[in-house]
């Protein structure tokens, strides 16, 4: 993980591209759009080919790219009825970075992609196909790109173009096929052994071999692949990645490299759901099903992002894990109901201060790291076991802080005041950027289409964004203190504001439970039980840090010390969660759901097959109110069982790129995201708070199908 962060920001070496709206140098990549026949036909299926040459020494990256990278991608734009389906991967090769290992290509590429034409064209239309692609190419620096690419076709009988013909067999020699020998996969020691039963090969024959996981954390990419040939076959011994508990299968491609005495041939056989082989020019057209039209990009203009970025902001405050802090902060408004006008409005532009400060710091950070190549989306940094208990650490303290159990400064002055005993301002920057941390799990509605829509532009349209994100979230409270009659109808400060901010406490407690319960989902046993003791030495130095008030000077440098001693000891314990990982449980067959991969996806979209994405995450409570109140209801299950919609469930708890990459496709950049594809062509995308009738409705649109079409 380590190495993985440094290779991201050596990546951001590339300052000036970024500068520049992300545009890659013209010699970097040429990329070009080719089809395999000279027309087309009505029910016909056809193949199109995405061209990438690229400059010597720089290379692009496989599906799974490995320790760092992003894949090659295309928005398609297509006449109505038109479908295509996902692009077929040549065999990757390893490339080193430093002490990584990334999966991709060198010198150029070709990626297939099939499109089936509806029943009937008319002959007096062409066709015209255009796509945007977008991808990463890197040297030792990796800089983003992005071409338009477009042709015409006319319609008519369709035979292969003799101009592509060799391009497209040579793309089609480098597809992995399936399968020849028989994968056995077994544990060694703390390793993974894949045994190959090859049949007709010499031992001295077999140069080289790799094995490329579709899974990203699957492997720990960068470490070697142990070879090892004899009378029973092939053998590799591999090393797990990220996900520690031994896998059950391990989809993904085996390449080798063999001595035929008239030079080296490589092999490459794909193991798992990769998707069948795109069909040539010359295949006779499937029965008729007709594939939805792709709809174009539904991408908001500037101000509408603007605009929904407000107003999701403002929606924010009623989400259950801001609303408590606000709810303090008030209290401490109340406060200071006795101070000056202006006292009382500088209260709210330090909070709204804090509020656009850590947005804006959140949004810089995600823009640099996902230009350096990295996967991430809104919330990433909850999907850091260290982050997660760090959070959940420090309301365990403002809980305590509100308990009365201790005190940083003289007075109670609004959450956070006491760490600045003069004025208190500083307390209310605290406040607001405690208040975005704590939101960062929520995501409102309309805020996925503005989030969305910045991190693909460029960054001062994306900062310009997440400030008005920050400012709805912040405007409420800015409201209260700069209208002079909000603060006079406040309620006199009293005796009954001390029992008031205790009771407050406990929704703050309650949110560092559940913050402890996302960390489960994240950490092993013993990570947790080091997260629970790290609780206890926050509450010990709380405690010590009181007892050091009021004590002889010994006795106060004594408690002071102990108390220190406990902060770095709760430190050091949560940095090490991060060592701690656990994969999550894998999905109950009885819940109906099996867990998302972009290889389940393409296979079963290429079965034509309904399918519902559920992408969601522990720590998303939008998620966890949809699956209860309408995902997980009676009636919607007989639905998808009804209609045979196959159920894919995406946990994003932990960072998982195939994920990132989908939310992306579909201009979202956080969890909840809910698509339904129907069984053909692009799909329908569910609104971020569903009901059960929602769901239902959206069901209904699938014809059923009996029990055997699953």
């Amino acid at each position: 993980m380590i190495a993985r962060l440094l290779l991201i920001l050596a990546c951001l070496g590339c300052g000036p591209a970024l500068a520049q709206g992300f545009r890659v140098p013209a010699d970097l990549v040429r990329a070009s759009l080719v089809a395999e026949p000279s027309a087309v036909a009505g029910g016909t299926p056809f193949t199109l080919a995405v061209h990438m040459k690229l400059k010597r020494g720089w290379h692009v990256y496989w599906r799974n790219p490995g320790d760092s990278g992003l894949p090659p991608e295309v928005t398609w734009t297509l006449p109505a009825g038109f479908g295509t389906g996902a692009i077929r991967w040549p065999a990757p090769h390893r490339i080193p970075i430093a002490t990584l290992m990334n999966y991709g290509y060198e010198d150029e590429v070709t990626l297939l992609v099939p499109v089936t034409p509806p029943p009937s064209l008319d002959p007096a239309e062409p066709v015209r196909i255009a796509g945007k692609l977008t991808y990463l190419v890197c040297e030792t620096e990796c800089v983003p790109g992005a071409a338009d690419l477009a042709l015409t076709l006319p319609v008519g009988k369709p035979t292969p173009d003799p101009a592509n013909a060799a391009l497209f067999t040579r793309a089609r020699a480098a597809l992995p096929v399936a399968p020849v020998w028989p994968m056995r996969l077994s544990r060694e020691g703390d390793r993974i052994r894949l045994d190959f039963a090859t049949s007709g090969l010499r031992a001295d024959s077999i140069k080289s071999a790799a094995y490329f996981p579709y899974g990203e954390t699957a492997l720990e990419n960068a470490a070697e692949q142990t070879l090892s040939v004899d009378d029973q076959g092939l053998h590799l011994s591999l090393t797990r990645g990220d996900d520690k508990t031994f896998p059950l299968s391990l989809p993904g491609v085996l390449t080798v490299e063999e001595d035929t005495g008239n030079g080296l041939v490589r092999l490459a056989f794909a193991y798992g759901d990769e998707p069948a082989q795109v069909p040539s020019a010359a295949v006779a057209p499937p029965a008729a099903a007709g594939a939805l039209p792709v709809p174009a990009a539904d991408q908001p203009t500037l101000l509408a992002a603007i605009g929904l970025a407000l107003l999701g902001g403002l929606i924010l405050n009623l989400m259950p894990c801001v609303f408590p802090v606000l709810s303090i902060k008030v209290l401490g408004l109340v406060r200071q109901s006795g101070e000056s006008r202006t006292r009382v409005r500088l209260h709210g532009l330090a909070y709204t201060a804090g509020v656009l400060a850590s947005f804006l710091a959140l949004a810089g950070l995600l823009i640099a790291l996902k230009g350096g190549g990295a996967s991430l989306g809104w919330g990433f940094q909850l999907q850091s076991p260290p982050v997660v208990a760090g959070l959940a650490y420090l309301l365990v303290a403002v809980g305590l802080s509100l308990s009365g159990v201790f005190s940083l400064g003289g007075r109670f002055a609004g959450l956070g005041d006491g760490l600045a005993r003069r004025s208190g301002l500083p307390g209310s920057f605290f406040t607001g950027v405690l208040a975005t941390l704590v939101a960062t799990p929520c995501t409102a509605p309309f805020m996925g289409a503005a989030v969305g829509f910045a991190l693909t532009q460029g960054p001062a349209i994306a900062l310009a964004v997440f400030a008005a994100l920050g400012l709805g979230l912040s405007l409420p409270f800015l409201a209260l203190t700069l209208w002079p009659g909000a603060v006079r109808v406040l309620p006199r400060p009293g005796a009954w504001m001390e029992t008031l901010k205790q009771a407050l406490a406990f929704p703050v407690y309650a949110t560092a439970a559940w913050l402890i319960w996302v960390l489960a989902q994240q950490v092993d046993a013993r990570g947790l039980f080091a997260a629970l003791i790290g609780v206890v030495l926050v509450g010990f130095a709380a405690w010590a840090w009181e007892r050091s008030r009021g004590a002889t000077a010994l006795g106060e440098r004594i408690f002071q010390g102990l108390a220190g001693l406990a902060i770095i000891a709760v430190v050091t314990l949560g940095f090490g969660l991060a060592q701690q990982r656990a994969m999550p449980a894998a999905q109950a067959a009885a819940e109906g759901t099996e867990p998302y991969s972009q290889a389940r996806l393409d296979t079963l979209r290429d079965a034509r097959r309904p399918v519902f994405v559920n992408l969601t995450a522990a720590w998303c409570i939008t998620c966890a109110v949809n699956e209860t109140t309408s995902l997980s209801r009676p009636s919607v299950q007989a639905a998808m069982r009804a209609k045979g919609v196959t159920y894919l469930k995406g946990d994003w708890t932990n960072q998982n790129p195939e994920i990132t990459r989908l939310l992306e496709r579909h201009g979202r950049s956080g969890v909840p995201l809910y698509l339904l594809y129907a069984g053909g062509g692009d799909p329908t995308i569910l609104p971020q708070i569903l009901t059960e009738g929602t769901v239902l409705e959206a069901l209904a649109a699938i014809p059923d199908r009996t029990a055997e079409a699953r």
